[in-house]
């Protein structure tokens, strides 16, 4: 074992702590609820630059800690997301959806400081329970939350089993399990491991995952969510796959899908689900360009969104708990009666419509400065000038169906006669935590710019970071006032009716469903006193799995969640017995 100074994973103190959690109450519940979080931020710096902890695994050497300049920036937001997520959520979330989050929170940082594959496959499984846990606490309240939850836990065991194949395949032709760059290596294992990767970014076929199971949760749940599956994913792209072509056309139909759905939603929550998809396509595509200001773009973006998709999700989140009500033809007129909520939600609308003085503002445009200035080198300028295009277009989309469809719908419509309050006072200071940083990093980017990984850029390009030019200013007052017009413009258009958008997971929802009925039909018509036993004990066992109310878990999602089981138990034999 090899340990530079006396430094151990940051993110094992969120994990910790998760269990120590249902060991207090009241105020020491409450106090740790904020402590943790600030003390794994503390310890997040703490650690030197370029420091790591190494464990011997018979011929390999795991690096469950390697302190990078990217690693401290995600861990860094993952902190303070924590944190913020444990005030809101203080008084108003079960005692299992907090530990949950934080379990949750602690295995993300635990992916940002992983030095080899097999150190990520672990925390990445663990985000994976721990997300599912923060759903299934919702249970009791929302009925839909647990087959949401199984159908999740599905997607992720798919996409675990394939990354697990690629690490498998990866370490086979290699002999290496360093988790590095992998850009230069060819073969099947390489793609796999991206495949798995892009899972949990949200990619096509199963970006809808994030809209089918996020809006379920409880509203202190979705704030959780939102800030760690897809940017965590994202982190691992940018330290993995930088400049991989393909990653920009991913990026790009991510962008619209969610631009297009968001328009089409009527279910708040469910907007806000498809804006994630969205935003992290801005991400995806920039690490697909590759270069170190698109990089730079790319973890400027994740930071950002983080705060301010978290604050959009603390304001329609208060809109739910006070109101009861998650739909936008529910709602309307609320601006007067939740004037707080009101203005936290504007605010984030304001940013992630990359609104001057705003964090979307200075963090957005390094994206699309980067497809700018690398069409002018790129063996195909014209694929990134399009980028350039594409992507200029997509913020206005963005404040078309989050910056003014969010606000008008909900705060500024037709009264709808409803006539709550704002939400308990713990609740209104996290979003106006979170409303200020979107503000400060707005007004002050040096800060963020200062942390960002790749510097070289920075000192090349000093150009790129000076984001309050007039023209720079002009060209985006442009855009957004546009885009205004044509909301106003279309609005008529634009009104919302009791629908529902059909997602690609209505294909395997229905073919899961299929293949569940078949399997249980078969199972019954065996016939005979002992297949009669088995069948009924597995479905007992799977109903004392609920408690007393019943099952939970549906034929289909228990059976394919099975042989999930079985994919994985497969790939580590394959690796072992090679």
């Amino acid at each position: 074992m090899q340990l530079d100074g006396f430094m151990l994973p940051p993110g094992l103190i969120l994990i910790l702590g998760a269990f120590i959690l249902p060991q207090v109450e009241g105020r020491v519940r409450h106090a740790l609820l904020l402590a943790l979080p600030l003390l794994t931020l503390l310890m997040v710096w703490l650690i030197p630059h370029g420091s790591h902890l190494t464990l011997g695994l018979m011929e390999y050497e795991l690096e469950p800690l390697r302190s990078s300049a990217e690693g401290r920036l995600f861990a860094t937001v993952f902190a303070v997301a924590a944190f913020a997520g444990g005030w809101y959520a203080l008084n108003k979330a079960t005692l299992l959806e907090l530990s949950a989050a934080f379990f949750y929170a602690g295995s993300a940082i635990g992916v940002t400081f992983a030095g080899d594959l097999i150190t990520l496959f672990i925390y990445w499984e663990l985000m994976a329970l721990g997300s599912t846990l923060v759903l299934w606490a919702n249970g009791k309240q929302n009925p839909r939350a647990y087959p949401a939850s199984m159908r999740y836990l599905l997607v992720h065991l798919c996409g675990g089993v394939v990354l697990m194949a690629g690490i498998a395949g990866h370490v086979y032709a290699t002999g290496s399990i360093a988790f590095s760059s992998m850009t230069m290596t060819d073969g099947l294992a390489k793609w796999l491991i991206l495949a798995g990767f892009l899972v949990n970014v949200g990619a096509p076929p199963l970006s809808a995952w994030i809209a089918d199971a996020y809006p379920e949760a409880s509203p202190s749940g979705m704030v959780f969510l939102s800030a760690f599956t897809t940017k965590t994913a994202v982190f691992v792209l940018i330290v993995g796959f930088p400049g991989t072509e393909i990653l920009i056309y991913i990026g790009l139909y991510m962008v619209f899908y969610g631009i297009v759905y968001g328009l089409l939603e009527n279910n708040l929550r469910r907007l806000m689900a498809y804006s994630i998809v969205s935003q992290v396509g801005f991400m995806v595509t920039a690490v697909g360009i590759g270069t170190e200001l698109a990089l730079n773009g790319a973890a400027a973006h994740a930071f950002a969104h983080i705060i301010y998709k978290a604050l959009l999700l603390m304001s329609a989140g208060s809109v739910l708990l006070m109101t009861g009500k998650r739909h936008c033809t529910d709602l309307g007129g609320l601006f007067k009666h939740m004037p707080i909520t009101a203005i936290a939600g504007i605010t984030g609308a304001l940013a992630i419509s990359a609104f001057p003085f705003t964090s979307g503002f200075v963090t957005k445009s390094l994206e699309t400065a980067a497809a700018y200035q690398f069409a002018a080198t790129a063996s195909d300028p014209m694929l990134l000038v399009w980028v350039w295009f594409l992507l200029t277009a997509a913020s206005a989309g963005s404040f078309l169906y989050v910056g003014l469809k969010f606000p008008w719908f909900v705060f500024f419509n037709k009264d709808a006669g409803l006539r709550p309050t704002d939400p308990a006072p713990h609740m209104q200071y996290a979003m106006w935590f979170f409303a200020f940083l979107c503000i400060a990093l707005g007004v002050f980017p040096e800060a963020l710019y200062a942390i960002l990984p790749y510097q070289n850029d920075l000192l090349a390009q000093p150009k790129s970071y000076q984001q309050y030019t007039a023209s720079h200013l002009l060209s985006q007052f442009q855009l957004l006032l546009f885009a205004g017009l044509a909301f106003f413009a279309l609005l008529p258009l634009l009104k919302q009716t009791l629908t529902i958008s059909l997602d690609v997971d209505w294909i395997y929802r229905r073919l899961f469903k299929v293949l569940g009925q078949e399997f249980t039909f078969k199972v019954g018509d065996l016939g005979g006193k002992t297949e009669a036993k088995i069948h009924g004990r597995i479905k007992r066992l799977i109903a004392h799995m609920h408690g007393p109310s019943g099952p939970r878990i549906h034929w289909p999602s228990g059976f394919m969640v099975l042989w999930v089981a079985v994919l994985l138990v497969g790939a580590l034999g394959l690796y072992y017995l090679r």
